[in-house]
């Protein structure tokens, strides 16, 4: 009983992570529609960081950084 409880304890984690590793991948499927909105935020955040590194580099001109 002692060895069955040890097995199980075991096997525990690495049937787990298999499983969250399934499920994982089965969510990835679902993704297709949203393509064209998260190119749109990452150009939306590229700029905004451009923007950041514009004020910045003027602020260091300045000497205020």
């Amino acid at each position: 009983m002692e060895s069955l409880l040890l097995s199980i304890a075991l096997l525990a984690c690495p049937v787990g992570m298999g499983a969250m590793m399934w499920m994982m991948m089965r969510g990835q499927g679902k993704t297709t529609g949203q393509d064209g909105q998260g190119k749109q935020e990452v150009e939306r955040l590229r700029k905004e960081i451009d923007q950041l590194k514009a004020e910045r580099a003027g602020q260091r001109r300045e000497g205020k950084f």
